[in-house]
């Protein structure tokens, strides 16, 4: 969602002046939408789009040169090129296909209102501040004339009443399932339970609506099925920041952070004896160990640099208690590789023993890179300090903190270590080394 205090920003579209004047109008009111261009036709939207950047685009569907669906073409293209701006249609045009085409690429970011209806209430501000959060949006008129014609003559019951208008408001599967507290799997077979239903019975004036639906169903499924897959290749979290804040990709945030940063001791040696196949399955066991222990506590994975592993506490998403969280990974991931070190010395395997290293502080988080490549990437000190401390951490099993992340955690027992001078600094650093967690941890592992 935009935080709060925070504009945003508009891009309107519309070939009557009278029109675009209108609706600046009724955004002005809002209080805190900016319209920061406006354009006539299909070329002049795009290129101020480009050039604005904008969060929103609000556009009528014809437009020139052809007066056809010029309006729902630039926007996907505007969508192309900017995936995170959220997207307005008005139309005069109350036919479902137009809503039906729109969200033929997924409905996460569009809406689409009647003109004539716009000015009801503040539905076209709640329109374009759901679409800058990555919502959508329909009129409830086009609602109607997706759901009624496919009513018709079925006798649904008023469990598949609400499941039918919900599949026509464009909402997704795990939304559904949210509100009727139950299962992605249970809703995707009540739709097509409910397909089957209104295909039987449905009269052949009824079909095209069904079809209709059923678009609208597979572009909702098609949607939740790539964002399943920009879970698996972001850090774990930033795929939800980022449905939920697309802005979120071009902002930088300060935030107060802890850093993990893990190694293996020895790891050139192990590499150089081993098998190079057998050392990418122990590091395959590895790092499912270390990401169970990191994820089991709210943190999220930055990265994975051959044996060593990179975590924040506290990002994308604050977390209060960051520090304890970094902690009790720190002590799990320790106990996790034990574990496995055990199983692989039944194979005559070399055991994994790390060093860890934890760093509380503030940071800059944001995805960073290129228009072809983005990676979530935090910059500061505290960053640095972690891989300092990292290296201070030893024999292997050993966990060192910061001075911060002590501070943060006065449940747990710490040793402080004599001042030493690392790398990158021009004033000796004073560490702690972990030496007992906090009781309620001790009685967790200890069972």
């Amino acid at each position: 969602m935009t935080s709060a205090g925070a504009r945003i920003t508009v891009l309107l579209a519309d070939d009557n002046l009278l029109v675009r004047e209108g609706v600046r109008a009724l955004l002005r009111v809002a209080g805190d939408i900016d319209v920061v261009a406006m354009a006539e036709d299909y070329d002049s939207l795009v290129a101020r789009a480009d050039e604005h950047r904008p969060q929103v685009v609000v556009t009528d569907i014809r437009m020139p040169p052809r007066f056809a669906d010029e309006g729902i073409e630039a926007a996907k293209e505007v969508r192309k090129r900017l995936p995170g701006t959220g997207i307005v249609v008005l139309s005069q045009y109350d036919d479902p296909e137009y809503a039906v085409a729109l969200l033929a690429q997924g409905a996460a970011g569009y809406a689409y209102l009647l003109k004539e209806r716009v000015a009801d209430g503040d539905r076209l501000a709640r329109a374009v501040r759901e679409v800058a959060a990555g919502g959508s949006m329909l009129d409830p008129e086009i609602v109607q004339a997706l759901v009624t014609p496919a009513r018709s003559g079925t006798g649904l019951s008023a469990d598949e009443e609400r499941l039918l208008t919900m599949v026509a408001e464009g909402r997704a599967v795990k939304a559904i399932a949210a509100t009727l507290q139950s299962t992605p799997e249970a809703v995707d077979h009540a739709v097509e339970e409910l397909f089957l239903h209104l295909a039987r019975d449905a009269s052949s004036g009824v079909r095209g609506a069904l079809e209709r639906l059923r678009k609208l169903h597979t572009a909702i499924l098609e949607r939740e099925e790539q964002g399943e897959t920009l879970t698996r290749l972001l850090p774990s979290g930033l795929a939800d920041k980022l449905r939920d804040d697309p802005g979120a990709v071009a902002r930088t945030e300060r935030l107060v952070v802890t850093v993990l940063m893990s190694d293996v001791r020895g790891y050139s040696g192990i590499a150089e004896r081993s098998d190079p196949s057998t050392l990418a399955r122990q590091l395959n066991a590895h790092r499912r160990a270390m990401n169970g222990a990191i994820l089991d506590q709210g943190g999220t994975v930055m990265q994975y640099v051959g044996d060593a592993v990179m975590a924040v506490f506290g990002a994308p998403f604050p977390q209060p208690d960051h520090a304890e969280r970094a902690l009790r990974a720190a002590l799990d991931m320790h106990r996790r590789q034990a574990v496995v070190d055990a199983e692989w010395a039944a194979e005559g395997l070399e055991p994994f023993g790390m060093g860890i290293g934890l760093s509380t502080g503030e940071v800059a988080a944001a995805l960073l890179g290129s228009d072809e490549r983005l990676e979530y990437t935090l910059v500061g000190d505290t960053v640095n300090m972690a891989q300092r401390l990292q290296d201070l951490a030893r024999p292997a099993g050993t966990t060192v903190a910061s001075e911060a992340t002590a501070a943060a955690a006065p449940a747990w027992t710490f040793q402080r270590l004599d001042p030493v001078r690392v790398k990158g600094r021009d004033a000796a650093v004073t560490a702690c080394r972990v030496v007992a967690p906090a009781h309620h941890e001790v009685e967790e592992y200890s069972r």
